[in-house]
Order: C-alpha cells, then structure tokens, then sequence
C-alpha cells in the first residue's frame, strides 16, 4: 500500500502493525452503533477499545487499519475476530441491498461490522443497558472493571470474572451507580460461575433454547437475551428489538423482514439502527 495513504503519526510509529483491509470496514461506524461500550477516541484521533482481559490502541486510514503496540500473533489471535474481519460484508450488503429500504440504511453507514464480543461481556454489557442511556451505560461499565477487574496498566481494566462478580452483594457494587441492575449482575454471574448457564454452548443451541437458557437469569428479556446471543455469540440470525428498532420497524417494515434477509437479520438490525438513530 502507498505510503502517502498512511496519516503522519502513522508514518512515524515504530510500534504500528498496519492490516490492509480484504473487506468493507468503518472503524468509527462500528464502534459507536450501540453494540460495545469500552472504547473511546483519543486527542491524537485514535481509538482505545478494551475488551475482556486486552486493550488496543486503533486508528484507520482509507484502506488499512493501524494497530499500536501489539503483535500480528495478538492481532490474528483476538482482534481480527473480533472486529469481524473475515467475514465478506460486501456480499451481504449485495444480498440484503435487493430490499430498497435496506439499501438506503447500509448505504448510510456501510462499513459496520458486528463486533464478535465475549458472551459474558456482552451479558454485563446489556444487562448495564437497560432502561440506560449510552454515556452512563459507559460509566457503569468503567466503574465495574476498575473496581473489580484486573489492571492492564495505563489506566485500563480487563473485565471481571464471574467468580469475582459472584460473591458480591447488591451493597458491596454501590459505588457502580447501576441501580436494580447490580441484582442481576450479580445473579447472571453466580448462574455462569456454576455452570447453570453454559455461555459457551449458546453458540450451538437451537435458537429458541439458547434464548430459553439465558432467560433463566433474573432480568434478562428477550431484547438483552437477543443482544447477547447475536454480539456474544456470533448468532447473526437474532434480531434485538429495543425502542428504535421498534419505531423503524413500524415505519419502515411493518410487515418484518423479507424472509430471504433472516440468516442476516442481525446485520441487517444493526445497519437499521444506526441509520435511524441518524437520519434526518
């Protein structure tokens, strides 16, 4: 790749790995369309984005991502599944673009991918979410790691484990500000800590029993049941419906889906949000 794409601060760091991209991508899009809530952006334009026991630093030129301080191994091993990287969007735009209302939401933001989160981050992440706006989503989710998860240095915490969060009382996580949602905290951690939720095994259940199975937490509907399973579980097919999908569907599919988009429907979802949320 052409050197004069590279931004300058790029240019001159000796500990960048840049990863030209295969596939549609938009960094920013990405991350702030309501799917993950530990990252933000930085005075020098990149981002930090945390994620379960990592941190990385991220910046995006017009063809390449740019990650700071980590290894190709760290990047293969966890970042590029993470951001969803091989999986081909551009086909899923072209298959999901036959429905002119979805091709008007993807053209809007087209580069969003569906972040491939851990289940139990992406549980706590949504539990957090409900009835909560976004900055203090972010707030509940900073206070928890920094108090209860391990230091990665430099100001940044992985997230606590099921165990640590387990023994905790509804008192003891007063200072995290979350409300009634420090109870279902704490009981999605002492059912995944004792294996009477198998996080892992949402990935292969039928649909309507992985969706059955997490329901067995208190607190845990059909919308934070959705969220979990599609951006904790890889399960593109589950459609999460919150207060803005409600209304677009209302006004822009009253009818649902077609049903050719479903093995897509929770790219489609996402791509539906964001342009909602924005659109004039």
């Amino acid at each position: 790749m052409p050197a004069t794409l590279f931004p300058p601060e790029v240019e001159k760091a000796a500990d960048c790995l840049s990863i030209p991209l295969s596939t549609l991508f938009d960094l920013e899009a990405t991350l702030d369309c309501g799917q993950v809530f530990r990252w933000g952006k930085q005075p020098n334009g990149r981002f930090w984005v945390a994620a379960g026991k990592v941190v990385c630093e991220i910046s995006q030129s017009q063809n390449a991502l740019h990650f700071y301080g980590i290894s190709q191994e760290i990047f293969e091993s966890f970042w590029k599944p993470y951001f969803d990287l091989d999986r081909d969007y551009e086909s899923i735009c072209r298959i999901l673009s036959q429905d002119p209302i979805l091709a008007k939401a993807i053209d809007y933001a087209p580069g969003i991918h569906i972040l491939h989160q851990d289940p139990w981050e992406a549980l706590c992440s949504f539990i957090i979410s409900q009835n909560n706006n976004i900055p203090r989503i972010k707030g509940i989710l900073s206070r928890l790691c920094q108090g209860w998860g391990a230091s990665l240095g430099n100001d940044y915490y992985a997230f606590p484990e099921p165990e640590t969060l387990a023994l905790c009382t509804p008192e003891s996580l007063g200072d995290l500000r979350a409300g009634f949602r420090a109870r279902y905290l704490i009981d999605a951690a002492q059912k995944v800590a004792s294996g009477a939720v198998d996080l892992q095994a949402l990935q292969v259940l039928p649909l309507e029993e992985a969706r059955a199975h997490l329901r067995q937490i208190i607190g845990v509907g059909p919308k934070v049941a959705e969220c979990t399973l599609l951006y904790g579980c890889d399960r593109m097919e589950c459609f999460p419906v919150d207060v803005w999908i409600a209304r677009a569907m209302e006004r822009l599919f009253p009818h649902g889906l077609p049903e050719w988009a479903a093995p897509w429907a929770g790219i489609a979802q996402q791509y539906i949000f964001h342009y909602i949320r924005h659109e004039k």
